[in-house]
């Protein structure tokens, strides 16, 4: 198996810490290792070091590097611009099957935190097993929800498939984007939705033959690129061509759209650190129900994160669920119910062309 680690998003919503040259994957939150290196850290229980694959953006090049600097370099797929998760993963899928078409190919993202790392490979690997019996289906994991978030997007199960040591394996109905709240309360009822955690897995030549059927601009230009692997012309035809690939999702453009997709549900304390309060939620919390991060005083002060990483000091009186977060060149604050609009605020820094504060 290969797994493929998805971390060239931006982490907009983790901003001002998160920023354009240090996006959030590569930044550590809790302890001294980054979102990425915990998740290689990870994978390294799935599969052996040379199996895994990094995908990201060729402008953090060097800090990846830094950051894994045992990583043998074919192991990285570059993207010279961004063009969102089916040009990621396409342009991974054709590195993979130009060493095995044949290989099981899982992808998880750079950002994902899991508590018990134990069930989370008992569970990776029994995909794996579904993989190889049915070759032509793309597998999921599916996380119990145990709150109505609205940050998440879900899926939502039909009919039972059949069970794998003693685990059930559904069909999947359909995928829900992120939903508002009444629907996420409506959704956390019933025990046929999950939590999409954007865990796939296919054999990759089925996967390139979704390609060719859902993203046929994708597949012609993938193809193209794979022809020009291990050769001279490598960099050239990539840097040539993968700009020439329409921006679009994984799930918009393919997963969406199929029929023959299972989902394995799983409950292994999984979470994206997607915005602030997610990374709130993550940390442990003190006196009052606050989170602090640096140096802080607070008087009067409830169910607040403080995440200081200037040098100055910051003090809270009389407030509550805020998020405050310090650098040394910016400052947040916005409510903890507010959290996804930070890349509406960094949108509008774009808009303005505040480039120093990306």
């Amino acid at each position: 198996m290969k797994a493929v680690i998805l971390a060239g998003g931006g982490g907009t919503r983790l901003w001002p810490l998160s920023r354009s040259h240090a996006p959030k994957q590569l930044l550590a939150f809790a302890g001294s290792e980054t979102l990425l290196q915990k998740t290689f850290r990870r994978t390294r229980k799935l599969v052996s070091q040379h199996n895994i694959m990094i995908a990201a953006s060729l402008r953090d090049r060097r800090l990846l590097k830094k950051q894994l600097p045992r990583i043998n370099s074919k192991q990285f797929s570059f993207e010279p611009v961004r063009r969102d998760t089916a040009s990621a993963i396409g342009l991974a899928a054709i590195r993979v099957a130009h060493e095995n078409p044949k290989a099981v190919m899982f992808m998880v993202n750079a950002d994902h935190v899991i508590i018990d790392e134990r069930e989370y490979v008992k569970v990776i690997r029994l995909a794996e097993q579904v993989v190889r019996s049915h070759p032509d289906h793309t597998v999921l994991v599916g996380i119990e929800p145990t709150y109505p978030e609205t940050g998440y997007g879900y899926l939502k199960l039909a009919r039972l498939f059949r069970s794998v040591q003693k685990r059930k394996v559904f069909l999947a109905e359909r995928f829900i984007e992120k939903p508002p709240l009444k629907k996420a309360e409506l959704f956390v009822k019933k025990w046929n939705y999950l939590w999409n955690p954007a865990m796939f897995m296919w054999r990759v030549d089925h996967l390139l033959t979704l390609y060719r059927k859902h993203l046929p601009i994708h597949y012609r230009l993938l193809m193209k690129m794979q022809a020009a692997i291990g050769t001279r012309k490598e960099d050239a035809v990539i840097q040539s061509l993968f700009p020439k690939l329409p921006a679009v999702s994984i799930d918009f453009g393919i997963m969406e759209k199929l029929k023959k997709m299972l989902v394995i549900p799983a409950s292994f304390g999984w979470a994206d650190i997607g915005h602030w309060r997610t990374v709130q939620e993550m940390l442990e919390s003190g006196t009052d129900g606050n989170t602090i991060r640096g140096h802080h005083l607070g008087i009067d002060t409830h169910r607040s994160l403080v995440f200081n990483m200037s040098g100055k000091l910051v003090a809270t009186a009389g407030v509550s669920d805020l998020i405050v977060v310090a650098t040394d060149d910016a400052v947040l604050v916005c409510h903890r119910e507010k959290a996804q609009d930070v890349k509406k605020i960094v949108e509008l820094i774009k808009k303005k062309k505040w480039l120093k504060y990306l």
